[in-house]
């Protein structure tokens, strides 16, 4: 087994770049992980990186070790999810991503309770609003909120999400309350927007009477993590376009007001990627489950609320 931890290192370190932050993310630490690769080195007979005081990157071994090296941990892996499923006990990481508002709101809360039922599965969540490798990141599965990307690997619609464009009073009482998209181009309100890079946000997609019309907002300032637009918001400082289950309480204390009514946005597809191999996997499949019915009992909640 010590081979495979080995192994599971070197792909880690070779994926992130770096072996700090490949040692976090297996929960060991850095002597380990240099350990880890010395031995596997050592038993390969030759070098599969080369280090400097700032970097580390494979060697001409190392790169073609690696596509080898995924090859063999996946077959473990489908080897050790078709032994848990007879026995009905399953166990190992899986590392799901998601956006930080779905994240922080729908998925984070309901965690312990997965774990408390499946306490052989241990959750590596990672959340960002950044575009994320599914393959590259060698996630088990990830939540995407909106038009999911064209991509080779599975997808399951979990719910459609509301939307709301919204602004907190005093923004309202300083700058008027717009109706329709057409009153925020041309720079006539300060929308507050999600970039990164790859982002579309700098357009914001609203129901017409034509059908669905994209409307160029822009605003002075932009932020890549949705709660700091959502604060923002709430500060008064401009005009944010979120998910209904992101605001939903602000919306009903009154710290945040629906405008564009006569153009609201449409609904947001909330669905999970993962790759079709995962399928095979009871803990990926009981994962989706258990989150996707939790998911939909806080959408028909937050919708009330709101």
């Amino acid at each position: 087994m010590n081979n495979i931890n080995n192994i599971r290192m070197f792909v880690r370190v070779y994926e992130l770049e770096n072996m700090s932050a490949a040692a976090r993310d297996l929960r060991v630490s850095a002597a380990v992980a240099s350990s880890r690769i010395g031995e596997l080195e050592k038993t390969l007979g030759v070098r599969l990186f080369t280090r400097t005081t700032r970097s580390i990157q494979p060697t001409e071994q190392g790169r073609i070790f690696y596509d080898k090296a995924v090859a063999i941990l996946d077959a473990v892996d489908e080897a050790e999810a078709a032994v848990h499923e007879i026995t009905l006990t399953p166990r190992g990481s899986l590392f799901v991503a998601a956006p930080l508002g779905v994240g922080r709101r729908l998925i984070a809360p309901h965690v312990a309770a997965f774990q408390q039922d499946y306490p052989e599965v241990h959750v590596r969540l990672r959340l960002s609003d950044r575009k994320i490798d599914l393959t590259g990141e060698r996630l088990d599965l990830a939540f995407v909120l909106g038009n999911p990307p064209d991509s080779a690997h599975r997808i399951r619609v979990i719910a459609d999400c509301p939307r709301v464009v919204c602004a907190a009073p005093e923004y309202i009482a300083r700058r008027g309350a717009p109706t329709h998209g057409f009153d925020l181009v041309n720079d006539a309100h300060e929308c507050l927007l999600l970039r990164f890079p790859g982002s579309t946000e700098f357009r914001w997609t609203l129901e017409t009477t034509d059908g669905p019309q994209s409307f160029a907002v822009s605003g002075p300032v932009s932020c890549d993590d949705g709660d700091v637009l959502t604060q923002w918001a709430l500060d008064g400082r401009g005009i944010v376009n979120k998910p209904v289950f992101d605001v939903a309480h602000h919306i009903a204390t009154g710290r945040l007001v629906p405008v564009c009514q006569k153009t609201p946005p449409p609904r947001a597809q909330l669905a999970v990627l993962f790759p079709h191999k995962r399928n095979q996997d009871p803990k990926t499949r009981l994962f989706i489950e258990f989150m996707a019915e939790r998911i939909k009992t806080t959408l028909r909640q937050s919708e009330l609320a709101a």
